[in-house]
């Protein structure tokens, strides 16, 4: 077979009329071949003789799309160096847009001989690895558009994509766990009936499972190990299901598009902190064998081992400028081919350690910041890695980023488990927490809220359980975090009894109103408007099973309701959704009132007893605007809280003008809609259950 020189760019294989021009980067290797493999199997190695600037190309004519491949790459073993070339290891693209086959954990993956790790591994690995597929096919976006929603109006719903539609009984079963799936009807109407904005889907990269997980029967369900970044998982792909191979990429552009005619944006989790290819002792399936010290961060002082900071055995090095422009060229290609319109980088922070440690100016940061396609988008940090100083950087991000605001979950959490002194706190983040954005002239847009994730309890358990019960995991339950700030309310898990059910129903409800009336941007853990379970499990990583799918079977239908309520309220109140703080300090400012209606004084907020309040936030002075420049004019607001195991007796306000409050939401009394019809005058009294929420609202005179 002819190899012509081609074209060190693109990176990846890149099909036309003629053939496919494959380029790899490698700055230490010193030869790279490209193996072409047959429908049965067989290798044909060509040797990539040209080579620009550390990356290596090669032409071949004839070849087109569904051709499968993988490289060999000859260089330098020395682990005491950090150099681990094999060519006896067939490697992944790391620009796949196509990956078929997985990897089978044979010895033979690892580039040394296991149980003497500085040694040579000489096994061919072909036979148990997977192959890129050259990607081709046009695809028709008609009138696709972005859907481009203000952050300000944007509710985010994190979910899985096989989990969401796995029972589905409304979603075919064919397409049960799949992108199309989440492009059914079916899908489509829970989530645009719900109201939410965006659907932020856990990751969907090409990932494997670990010898760990298939050794006790489990799988890798969420997907945070990632082999290829330019790869939609073929696991959840109907196309790949009934045999096509590569048609993984058009099902994915048809949920994208299907998502964005219902309004919704489409956000991804995605995992440039670590690869699938884990600690010294792990396999060589791609990145290592192609350039270990320039994908992976090493210890300075014995580059045998990686620095680590996520938890998994190994950290990308963004400190290099081959790993830098795989991470920007893999953006850049979900947002213009793909049509995403923003990420969820998770451990973010080992993405911005510059030689190390972290710094809000590196040069990932500067990358993003500057780039036409990826700057322009939304993007997410999760903002703490693990293992160092500073890995917990919460409000230390950039000025176009966003983070999930973890201190938001831990002060709601607290709140309402009646934890003493939370109530200061509790305002701080109920009004956007300028506390912690503020310093650095971000917005409210900038803290992510939420109070559940895929990480951690649901709703349900979070309500239902005192303790994790991830015995299922395979780890005794050592796995998983402790520190859940969860209260059962009285039995463990499941239980009959009317008046812990009761109560767990209001506690979900009071949580759920805290999260779609504060400001900022509310992420909604998916399914917890169902009521869905994990039976205690708060680390169901590799739970691809009933403890994570969504139980369509047994919906809580007044929980759904109440959801879709308070979504609907916090869509007609643009005072829930300011662009600005709100701050007794800014001009746009919320007074605090006792249950007795006088102004709350710092004695009060020092009160480590005290755990009910009233905000006032006024619909109409210094009111926003918005991107047009339109004022954000909206009724004036009573927030109030009772933090209290027993009812309270509040005073409405007397306020500069008379008005008349009406009662929108009631999270005691299970109440979320337009304004009751019995009207409040400033003086009058009102009774506010137990640990409960509810929002007043009146038209100005």
């Amino acid at each position: 077979m002819e190899l012509w020189p081609g074209m060190s760019y693109p990176l990846g294989a890149t099909p036309d009329a003629d053939g496919t021009n494959f380029a790899v980067a490698s700055t230490i290797a010193t030869d790279v071949t490209l193996c072409l493999f047959d429908d049965a199997g067989a290798e044909m190695q060509l040797p990539l003789l040209e080579q620009d600037g550390g990356v290596w190309h090669g032409f071949v004519p004839g070849v087109g799309a569904g051709q499968r491949y993988g490289y060999r790459v000859s260089g330098p073993y020395e682990p005491l160096r950090g150099l681990r070339c094999n060519p006896n290891k067939l490697l992944l693209d790391p620009y796949a847009r196509v990956i078929a086959g997985s990897t089978d954990w044979d010895p033979a993956v690892f580039g040394y001989i296991p149980g003497t790790p500085e040694s040579l591994n000489e096994a061919d690995s072909a036979p148990h690895v997977p192959r890129g597929v050259v990607a081709g096919g046009e695809f028709d976006w008609g009138t696709d558009a972005p859907p481009a929603i203000p952050y300000w109006d944007t509710i985010i719903y994190e979910t899985h994509v096989k989990g969401f539609t796995q029972l589905h009984p409304g979603v075919a079963p064919e397409l049960r766990g799949t992108y199309a799936g989440l492009a059914s009807p079916a899908a489509l109407e829970h989530l645009a009936g719900l109201g939410v904005t965006a659907v932020e889907l856990l990751p969907v990269h090409q990932h494997i499972d670990d010898d760990f997980l298939r050794a006790h029967g489990l799988e890798n369900y969420w997907g945070y190990s990632t082999l290829g970044f330019f790869a939609p998982h073929d696991g959840y792909s109907a196309e790949v299901r009934a045999g096509r191979i590569g048609g993984q990429i058009a099902e994915f552009k048809s949920m994208v598009k299907a998502l964005h005619s219902v309004g919704l944006e489409v956000i991804l989790d995605v995992v440039f902190s670590h690869t699938a290819e884990g600690n010294q002792l792990g396999p060589t399936l791609s990145f290592r064998g192609f350039d270990n010290p320039a994908y992976y961060r090493l210890v300075a002082d014995d580059r045998r081992y990686y620095f680590d900071t996520t938890g998994t055995g190994n950290s990308l090095n963004v400190d290099d400028p081959t790993c830098l422009r795989l991470i920007m060229d893999s953006l850049r290609y979900w947002v213009t081919e793909m049509h995403v319109d923003g990420f969820r980088f998770d451990l973010a922070v080992a993405l911005a350690r510059e030689h190390g440690g972290f710094d809000r100016v590196s040069a990932f940061f500067d990358l993003i910041a500057q780039d036409p396609i990826a700057s322009r988008v939304k993007l997410i940090a999760e903002p703490w890695d693990v293992g160092q100083p500073d890995s917990y950087d919460v409000g230390n991000f950039p000025t176009n980023w966003s983070e999930w605001n973890g201190r938001y979950r831990d002060t709601v959490r607290d709140f309402w488990r009646s934890q003493p002194g939370t109530l200061p706190d509790l305002a701080a983040r109920l009004t956007g927490s300028a506390d912690l954005f503020g310093p650095s002239r971000r917005r409210p847009n900038a803290s992510i809220n939420f109070v559940t994730s895929h990480d951690g309890f649901t709703l349900r358990d979070l309500v239902s359980y005192d303790a994790k019960h991830n015995e299922a995991n395979g780890e005794s339950n050592a796995d998983g975090t402790d520190d859940n700030r969860s209260w059962n309310g009285g039995a463990e898990g499941k239980t009959d009894d009317p008046e812990i059910l009761s109560l767990r129903a209001g506690q979900s409800r009071a949580m759920l109103a805290t999260l779609l009336l504060s400001l900022s941007v509310p992420m909604l853990l998916g399914g917890d408007e169902l009521g869905r379970t994990q039976l205690g499990n708060n680390n169901a990583y590799c739970q691809d099973n009933e403890i994570s799918w969504f139980d369509w079977g047994s919906v809580d239908q007044e929980l759904l309701g109440f959801t879709r309520a308070l979504i609907a309220a916090r869509r007609r109140h643009p005072g829930l959704r300011r662009r600005r703080f709100a701050s007794g300090a800014l001009p746009l400012d919320v007074q605090w009132f006792t249950p007795a209606g006088s102004p709350m004084t710092e004695s009060d907020w020092g009160a480590g007893w005290t755990r009910s309040v009233t905000a006032y936030l006024d619909g109409t002075r210094d009111a926003d605007r918005d991107s047009r420049g339109q004022p954000m004019l909206d009724d004036d607001l009573l927030l109030v809280a009772n933090g209290w195991w027993e009812p309270l007796t509040f005073t409405v306000p007397d306020l500069s003008s008379p008005r008349e409050w009406r009662r929108e939401v009631d999270t005691y009394a299970g109440v979320a809609g337009p304004a009751a019809a019995t009207a409040l005058a400033p003086g009058e009294t009102f009774s506010v259950g137990p640990r409960s929420i509810v929002l007043l609202s009146a038209a100005r005179p």
